[in-house]
């Protein structure tokens, strides 16, 4: 049994691109093949998503609660900015996953 390393696990469980494969590489029989095998994965992005969103959360809160604790210290800076690229991240999944359900096959 192989065992999976510590940041192995950690990027599948927050990055979802290791489930899909590249629409635009092979030939036509290929690249259907790719985009039905998409749409069949695509039922796991709501769940990239909420993982996102408690993280987004989380970092909000913890920013919120060291501008408390600290009056406003700079300490806040860091959550504060991991939040921001967090919301980047969420609007990604929303629109791969509305694309894979109401987009036509290629």
């Amino acid at each position: 049994m192989q065992t999976k390393n510590t940041p192995s696990v950690l990027y599948r469980y927050f990055f979802f691109g290791w489930l899909f494969h590249d629409v635009a590489r092979g030939n036509l029989f290929e690249r259907n093949a790719a985009w039905r095998h998409n749409q069949a994965q695509s039922h796991w992005l709501p769940t990239y998503l909420r993982r996102w969103i408690v993280l987004s959360g989380s970092l909000f809160a913890a920013g919120g609660l060291s501008a408390l604790l600290f009056e406003g210290h700079w300490i806040c800076i860091p959550f504060y900015v991991l939040f921001s690229v967090a919301i980047p991240v969420c609007s990604v999944i929303v629109v791969a996953w509305l694309g894979f359900r109401f987009m036509p096959h290629p």
